[in-house]
């Protein structure tokens, strides 16, 4: 679609472009850029030596991070089966990057926690996604903007009514 606009004090008419993509549906554009930069990350990562992992990994990591849980508290947090949420720490475990701990309670219940290579591994993804984040800065900076995350995580809490959903590992 074009529009026209009045440019300098000449009054000369200049021709604007606008970007089909700002029509577009709220869905689309949230999902189209959750695609592109997950799969730059992703890739950035195999770069890194990550390749023996998938982004599902990266949520099991986020949701394990600091003192760990149970398979069940798992399976809650990624929205997922208890049986799929012990599959998943089955392969993380053969992989090295959790392992299972008697549970500080007590009890048969088991705590998975993460393996310094999967802290290794956070820290690598952290500094990642701290270049890519930058890049994408500098990109938009000529436009005088920034990745606009107060505005993302204010649209998340206003949809979610004060309690964040799981991250259902989908893709």
């Amino acid at each position: 679609m074009e529009s026209t606009a009045e440019t300098g004090s000449t009054g000369a008419k200049a021709r604007q472009v606008e970007d089909p993509l700002a029509r577009a549906e709220l869905t689309y554009l949230l999902g189209m850029s959750f695609q592109l930069v997950l799969s730059e990350f992703v890739s950035r990562l195999d770069a890194a030596g990550y390749d023996d992992l998938r982004p599902v990994h990266g949520l099991v990591f986020q949701a394990l991070y600091g003192e760990g849980a149970t398979s069940s508290e798992l399976a809650e947090k990624l929205g997922v089966t208890k049986q799929a949420a012990g599959q998943i720490v089955d392969d993380l475990t053969a992989r090295g990057y959790v392992e299972r701990r008697p549970h500080p309670a007590g009890g048969r219940r088991k705590l998975v926690v993460l393996t310094d290579r999967a802290l290794e591994h956070l820290a690598v993804a952290g500094r990642l996604m701290f270049e890519m984040e930058s890049e994408l800065d500098e990109r938009l900076g000529s436009q005088n903007r920034r990745i606009p995350r107060a505005e993302l995580a204010a649209l998340i809490r206003a949809m979610a009514n004060g309690e964040l959903p799981p991250l259902r590992p989908l893709w």
